[in-house]
């Protein structure tokens, strides 16, 4: 289990940002109108939306803005699901899966007008984000995707084998398709800048306060860490997938019904201008249909960054470095010898089935978890919606499509043999569709 004290990961990210804004401990009883669990992008965007509306919010986090998943990420802004599509949405949750499917559509060019409204520096490109296929026969979720998205009013545009060639300088992939809305940044300096933006706004976050349990008393929420404890009317619960490192009884109906895996993520040195030139040469964002995912990026610096699972002991790091290396010479034989000066890891909350889950957790108490690889986008605009929630808009007009948790069966032995899956997504990559 993870402390209060853990270090920071060994990110690019961590690398390069400037320090966040320096936050005080919970000690003794606070009181607020609303209490957020999480100073990741749910919690903060959550907290400044509450803000803007002038309502009382304190947040409380375990180590600092941005340490656990919203600052460890790839940076991709992606205004889709991993893999249900909006029809798989709607036919799960009606009416709230259609309201579901919008606030989707719209969470990357929420998220960029967000960071240019309140000029954080995050290094946002909206250069859109592309999905190519990685065989002839894929080019059908493709055109599945297209025509769905594009029913939903979403900018996206299918592209033919010569397009995506063009696109990403590589003859690798074999069409796809592509959002404008799309793009990335960096995810720690995002996070830091919304909790900069938060406190800007009269907001309050405590960090290095490990909420240890929370309960109902009265009307009211008990929020307790190891030193305070905050009373208030309204709840968030916003830890996705850390919601069980630092206190299992946080709540173990959340922290039970979603799967921290480890992603592993990598920044190699920065190339050169000649190769920019040709390797995705209009700087999108980019992450393709291999279950064993390829997805890469370029920082401000001009690193590609990228990423790979691996599973089995030793040298994991060592390993991933010669894998993704050969990888990237493979897709680009003109970007030479490759070398990583940053590898990291840090969890993503998957779900069975691919979809979040959006829960009630008692009067006035929300919380959600189970991003799929898809949170930078999502959370922000989720965090609009919860703000709505807690105020008492009714659930016919907010984007969360409620249900009770569900635990993962034999979640401890499942959690355990997740990276094990790797070894079928890869089987699966080799199958062509028909």
């Amino acid at each position: 289990m993870e402390t209060a004290n853990a270090p920071w990961p060994k990110s690019l990210w961590a690398a390069v940002t400037p320090d966040g804004p320096q936050l005080p401990e919970l000690k003794g009883a606070v009181e607020a109108d609303v209490v957020v669990i999480g100073a990741g992008f749910t919690g903060l965007s959550t907290a400044l939306h509450l803000r803007e509306q002038g309502i009382d919010v304190a947040v409380v986090e375990a180590v600092e803005p941005g340490w656990g998943a919203s600052g460890r990420n790839n940076g991709q802004v992606i205004p889709t699901l991993s893999r249900p599509d909006p029809d798989d949405i709607i036919k799960r949750y009606g009416a709230a899966g259609e309201r579901l499917v919008g606030i989707i559509r719209d969470s990357a060019q929420i998220l960029f007008d967000l960071t240019r409204r309140y000029q954080i520096q995050a290094e946002g490109e909206q250069n859109g984000w592309i999905q190519p296929v990685h065989s002839p026969g894929r080019i059908k979720i493709a055109e599945r995707r297209v025509k769905q998205w594009s029913k939903h009013g979403a900018p996206v545009e299918l592209l033919s084998s010569d397009e995506m060639k063009k696109m990403l300088g590589s003859p690798a992939w074999f069409g796809g398709f592509w959002n404008k809305t799309g793009g990335h940044i960096n995810p720690l300096a995002l996070a830091r800048g919304f909790a900069r933006v938060v406190l800007e706004q009269g907001g309050r976050i405590f960090a290095r306060s490990p909420v240890e349990s929370f309960a109902r008393q009265g009307d009211r929420w008990i929020v307790k860490t190891a030193q305070g404890q905050i009373s208030a009317r309204a709840l968030v619960v916003a830890s996705n997938a850390y919601t069980g490192e630092f206190s299992k009884q946080l709540s173990p109906g959340i922290a039970s019904e979603v799967m921290p895996v480890l992603s592993w993520q990598m920044a190699t040195q920065p190339l050169s201008d000649q190769a920019r030139q040709t390797i995705i040469p209009g700087r999108q964002a980019v992450s393709d249909t291999h279950g064993e995912l390829y997805f890469m990026r370029y920082d401000a610096r001009n690193r590609l960054v990228t990423g790979g699972n691996v599973i089995g002991v030793g040298d994991k790091t060592g390993r991933l470095k010669e894998m993704v290396g050969a990888r990237l010479q493979r897709l680009w034989p003109e970007i030479g010898e490759v070398k990583f000066d940053y590898v990291w890891n840090g969890y993503v909350g998957m779900t069975t089935d691919f979809l979040p889950r959006m829960h009630k957790l008692g009067p006035n108490a929300f919380g959600w978890t189970g991003c799929n690889g898809r949170a930078v986008a999502l959370s922000i605009a989720l965090g609009n919606e919860f703000a709505k929630a807690v105020q008492g808009v009714p659930d016919d007009e907010l984007a969360l499509p409620f249900s009770e948790p569900v635990p993962i069966a034999a979640h401890g032995l499942m959690r355990l043999l997740a990276p094990f899956m790797l070894l079928v997504y890869r089987r699966r990559d080799k199958k062509e569709m028909v």
